[in-house]
């Protein structure tokens, strides 16, 4: 059983909140659009998996990858930033879950939370929203759950993105 914490989008800036929000997390997802000072204070606080997003810098597209395709406590996850939703995917992105035929699709960028099942490919779509001050969302969201033979116990924290503070 691993506690897994994920966000996206926060454009150089973490509220305090993701520390106490991740507390219990074995590890976090990053879904891409870290932006600078971000990743060090979270490799800091747990273990983290992360993408680049299409506003980071090069440091970070040399350091990470576009697409990071891994195992988790038996589960196949694919993680990208610019992902879409079911029925919504990037044509170029459709090959690769076809192939790589994940359990959990995670991405970001739209700064939209979106947790769904999608059906034709089989697996838990899960988009974390916006953790930082930077676009249109209301609300800054973080994703916490549980893998222990499936996802579960998916919780949710809504905070207000202007109480995050930049690093």
């Amino acid at each position: 059983m691993k506690r897994i914490g994920v966000l996206s989008d926060t454009h150089g800036v973490l509220a305090p909140q993701v520390f106490s929000f991740f507390a219990d997390c074995d590890e976090l997802w990053h879904a891409g659009d870290i932006g600078p000072g971000v990743l060090e204070p979270l490799r800091e606080f747990k273990p983290v998996r992360a993408v680049w997003g299409n506003c980071d810098s090069m440091v970070l597209h040399y350091e990470l990858q576009e697409r990071l395709f891994f195992e988790c406590d038996g589960l196949r996850v694919l993680m990208t930033h610019i992902g879409g939703w079911p029925g919504h995917y990037p044509y170029e992105l459709r090959r690769t879950l076809e192939l790589a035929q994940p359990d959990i699709f995670v991405c970001g960028h739209s700064h939209i939370l979106r947790v769904m099942y999608d059906h034709d490919y089989n697996f838990l779509h899960i988009n974390p929203g916006a953790a930082g001050r930077q676009g249109f969302h209301r609300v800054a969201t973080l994703v916490r759950f549980v893998i222990d033979q499936q996802p579960k116990q998916l919780e949710i924290m809504e905070l207000d993105k202007n109480i995050a503070t930049a690093q």
